[in-house]
């Protein structure tokens, strides 16, 4: 197909996706059942058109994750960060960890996978989907007690590094396990390495952008925004060639960038937060090409029990694990957060590691794993406000918290 059709029919989806945005959020449905529902329809046939490019597909949506997370750092306040560091980190962390395990376990009792592959399966879903939880609180209008929206925030938009870890790492696991079992020692090592090298390169980047932009006098403010996604586009690339993991890099410098730059600070954030609208629709469009309607059903029925699973004993048990440390929290708290794990369109663009690496059973994990996101942002989504209310933790709406300030752009 020529170049101008592609790029025709892509501005064409992305502006159906935009006006029908409005009354989705006036439903509560997040941006992402918008976007991928558009490409449903058009990219399967439907019209004449059929997309199916795994490669591609998993190329965009990395870039695109990489986009929000950075955009994400950028909007994060740091009191918010001083607020929920200690118990969103752990759940970010430690959570994705034992929802994986737990869940890994629980698949295989009740598929036909093998172990390694329910393992892979489970850190595919482990984490949740900062677009989703905040699309669902803000188009609610639901402030809460003790600092519960902030956690939960600060959880889904720094959760997707160790989940990307798990699942890339599983998937080497699965494709060179003929070339002989990696031992605990170098997959601590190659862990070390990805959190370490991103770490390192983010902090450099973050406090070299700042430096430069506050020295040095730009004759047009329109430059900053331009600076900052050459910094951005350094950050990925220097940390991919160097073994670092790319979410963890971006996000610390966005969240540098956001906090400490003088000038400019306002109009970069609105320019960032267009174009992380822009990789967002990008990728839920092209998510929605990918998956085909017609495959799906053969596998709705055996995608409900694990979906359900998961929302009802894999995350509760992981959410109070993780609480375990800290025993002054309050147990609505806990519990809510325990029941309320959104997940978004970041495990299905997971789910395409595996099936572009060729992993055995990976294409059905795909549509598994879209109908385990489409279940919970229904059902954790209509029962966000139930729950919230039958534990006493919804604010009047004139009360003002910490939970008020979003450590996530405004959609």
């Amino acid at each position: 197909m020529p170049v101008d059709f592609i790029i025709l029919g892509f501005s064409i989806l992305v502006a159906i996706g935009i006006l029908l945005h409005h009354p989705s959020k006036t439903l509560g449905l997040p941006s992402l059942l918008i976007f991928m529902g558009v490409g449903l329809v058009f990219g399967n046939g439907e019209f004449g058109f059929v997309y199916d490019d795994l490669q591609l597909t998993s190329l965009i949506g990395t870039i695109a994750l990489n986009t929000i997370v950075f955009v994400g750092g950028l909007n994060t306040p740091i009191k918010s960060i001083h607020f929920a560091w200690k118990e969103g980190g752990v759940l970010s962390t430690a959570g994705v960890i034992f929802t994986t395990i737990i869940f890994g376990f629980i698949l295989n009792a009740i598929l036909d996978f093998n172990l390694i592959t329910c393992m892979l399966f489970a850190a595919v879903v482990s984490s949740t989907d900062a677009a989703a939880v905040f699309t669902i609180l803000e188009s609610k209008k639901l402030q809460l007690k003790h600092g519960t929206g902030t956690i939960l925030e600060f959880e889904s938009a720094t959760n997707d590094p160790v989940a990307l870890l798990m699942v890339v790492m599983l998937t080497d696991f699965i494709i060179n396990s003929a070339n002989g079992t990696p031992t605990a020692v170098s997959v601590l090592s190659d862990l070390a390495q990805q959190i370490g090298v991103g770490a390192v390169i983010g902090l450099v980047m973050g406090k070299m952008a700042v430096w430069a932009l506050n020295r040095i006098k730009l004759p047009e403010f329109g430059l900053i925004p331009v600076f900052i996604l050459a910094t951005f586009a350094i950050t990925v690339s220097s940390t991919g060639i160097l073994g670092g993991n790319e979410l963890i890099a971006v996000y610390i410098t966005g969240v540098i960038v956001g906090n400490y730059l003088k000038k400019g600070a306002e109009v970069s954030k609105h320019f960032f937060n267009g174009i992380s609208w822009l990789a967002q629709s990008l990728m839920f469009i092209i998510l929605g090409l990918q998956i085909f309607p017609q495959q799906l059903m053969p596998v709705f029925v055996v995608s409900l029990l694990p979906a359900i699973l998961l929302i009802l004993v894999a995350r509760p048990l992981a959410v109070q694990l993780c609480y375990l440390p800290f025993k002054q929290a309050n147990w609505r708290k806990r519990l809510f957060v325990s029941m309320i794990g959104l997940k978004g369109a970041t495990p299905i663009v997971f789910a395409l590691i595996p099936a572009a690496a060729g992993v055995e059973g990976s294409r059905e994990m795909i549509h598994m794993v879209f109908f385990i996101v489409l279940i919970s942002v229904i059902v954790q989504g209509a029962a966000i406000k139930p729950l919230a209310n039958k534990l006493g933790l919804k604010l009047p709406p004139k009360q003002h918290v910490a939970d008020s300030e979003s450590t996530l752009p405004k959609r």
